[in-house]
């Protein structure tokens, strides 16, 4: 799941956009049914995936599912993950690690609020399995690469 979305994230890169990618796989944990690369600052790539499956699909079709995104949904995209109603996320690096690497680039102000602590405020067990280690060096090494160019 998190090979594609790199996939993706480098697709957007190369589009000329931040490195982000977000797929959207079915409760079968196998078939996609949305994925989507960042847009800009504002327009996040799990945000917009988001909002394209609350549009697309039922509150209870859409709880079996699982984001799947390189970087930890912000507080903006885990806010619209939940609303949209989307029941797992899953993610390869923090929110901190990200910030380790853009400091404080005008174009990525990172928030230092986790995703579970999002979650947590609201009144839906969204699960959250994260970071993957296995995934950390690879999708930190395309985002030190991007930051540094800009």
């Amino acid at each position: 799941m998190l090979e594609r979305a790199q996939a993706l994230a480098r697709h957007a890169m190369e589009a000329g956009h931040h490195p982000f990618g977000a797929l959207l796989f079915a409760a079968d944990h196998e078939a996609v049914l949305m994925e989507q690369g960042n847009v800009d600052s504002v327009n996040h790539a799990e945000a917009v995936l988001a909002r394209r499956a609350a549009r697309r699909w039922a509150p209870a079709e859409l709880w079996p599912c699982t984001l799947v995104t390189t970087v930890e949904p912000c507080a903006m995209c885990a806010g619209t993950q939940y609303w949209a109603n989307i029941g797992r996320t899953v993610f390869g690096i923090e929110e901190k690690a990200l910030l380790a690497i853009t400091g404080n680039h005008a174009e990525n102000p990172t928030l230092d609020l986790p995703c579970r602590h999002v979650f947590a405020r609201g009144q839906k067990d969204i699960q959250v399995i994260g970071p993957v280690a296995s995934f950390e060096e690879p999708i930190a090494a395309l985002h030190r690469r991007y930051w540094r160019s800009r």
